[in-house]
Parts: C-alpha cells; structure tokens; sequence
C-alpha cells in the first residue's frame, strides 16, 4: 500500500481526534508515504496528489458516493480525470454507508 498526503499538516488539520490511531496504523502499514510539498492541506495540495496517485497507476479505486465534487482536487475530480486517461475505475460505496 502507498499513501500519498497532500501536505505536512494533513494529520494535524483533517484526521479527527477519534480517527487518529487508525490513521496511524494505516500510515505505518504502508510500504511508501509519499508527501507532497504543501504546507498546508488546500485544494492545490489536494490537486497536486490526486496528480500524483494518477501518474503512477494502473487503475483507480475509490470510496465515493458518486456526488458531484465542490471544486477541484476532489474525489469527483480524481474519478474524472482517471476516466479521461483511460484508467479503469471502481467505486466502492456499500449500501450502509453516509456521510459523516
């Protein structure tokens, strides 16, 4: 597994308290980190990994709930430009899931 964080206060400005452990454990699992060079989490970090994990796929699979996105370096925008370069994508959304 490889994650790709938008910036270096990612963890600090977005994963919840009650997240945190977990966010941790994943974070220790994965065989790479990439970080991107981005202070802050901002829709031009997000923008730049969604880049990012596009460049080095073979296919995207996602978590989303098929919404339209807000604005760029969404998962909306992410599953879009994948489809425009051709990549598969598989969106996982099981019946049982909200939003928070």
């Amino acid at each position: 597994m490889e994650v790709v964080l938008p910036s270096r206060d990612y963890r600090q400005a977005k994963v919840k308290p009650d997240h945190a452990e977990q966010f941790d454990r994943l974070i220790m699992a994965a065989a790479t980190v990439r970080l991107m060079d981005f202070d802050h989490a901002n829709r031009e970090a997000y923008e730049a990994a969604n880049t990012a994990v596009l460049d080095s796929i073979d296919e995207l699979v996602t978590v989303w709930d098929g919404r339209p996105g807000t604005g760029s370096g969404g998962t909306a925008e992410v599953v879009a430009d994948a489809r425009e370069r051709g990549l598969p994508v598989t969106i996982v959304w099981p019946e049982s899931a909200a939003r928070g």
